[in-house]
């Protein structure tokens, strides 16, 4: 094994053990970190990429962070990779659970802890709104209707309307499939 790939390996653990160890509110606040990192200071993947890889780490069964941790692994360094960042992102929680565990009765009652927790939402919520008007932003750069129109559709699907999300997205997926079937015929008719 060469000293390069070690070094890719060492670099993977490092990041998504400080992204989960130090980031709250789950794989929503995971996605602008692993930005930061991947995209805008190593550049090791593109933004694109990272985007496409949060869509599928939504899609997909388990915890979103680990998700997009293991796909992001696998694009840098393969299966190793993957298998590095999933031992990385998984880590901090179950040693802070551990930890909490053990101290459950102090930590339960402690106003002090209680109040930190409180202004974490604050930082939380902050974050995901961040995170949602960039993703926005891709999809508005793309100028297609039926995905400018989603947006503000599902929100108020779910939001106002109390929509079932499960009910929301199976609808959305239902019109992404046959917007992309209508699409690939009149290309096929063009080029054919």
């Amino acid at each position: 094994m060469s000293f390069k790939k070690l070094k890719i390996y060492f670099l993977l653990f490092r990041i998504t053990f400080s992204i989960s160890a130090f980031t709250f509110g789950g794989g929503y606040i995971a996605i602008p970190m692993m930005r930061k990192y991947f995209v805008n200071n190593l550049e090791l993947i593109s933004k694109q990429e990272l985007l496409d890889m949060a869509a599928i780490a939504q899609s997909t069964p388990g915890a979103i962070a680990v998700n997009i941790a293991v796909l992001v692994g696998y694009r840098i360094a393969g299966v190793t990779g993957a298998i590095i960042s999933c031992i990385g992102t998984i880590l901090p929680p179950l040693i802070i659970l551990s930890i909490i565990s053990m101290f459950y009765q102090a930590f339960r009652s402690n106003r002090v802890i209680s109040a930190i927790l409180k202004g974490m939402e604050a930082g939380v919520a902050a974050v995901i709104v961040d995170l949602v008007i960039d993703m926005s932003q891709g999809i508005f750069k793309q100028r297609d209707l039926l995905l400018t129109l989603m947006v503000p559709a599902t929100f108020i699907a779910s939001f106002i309307f109390n929509i079932n999300v499960l009910i929301i997205i199976i609808f959305c997926s239902i019109l992404c499939f046959a917007q992309a079937y209508v699409k690939n015929k009149r290309r096929g008719k063009l080029n054919g």
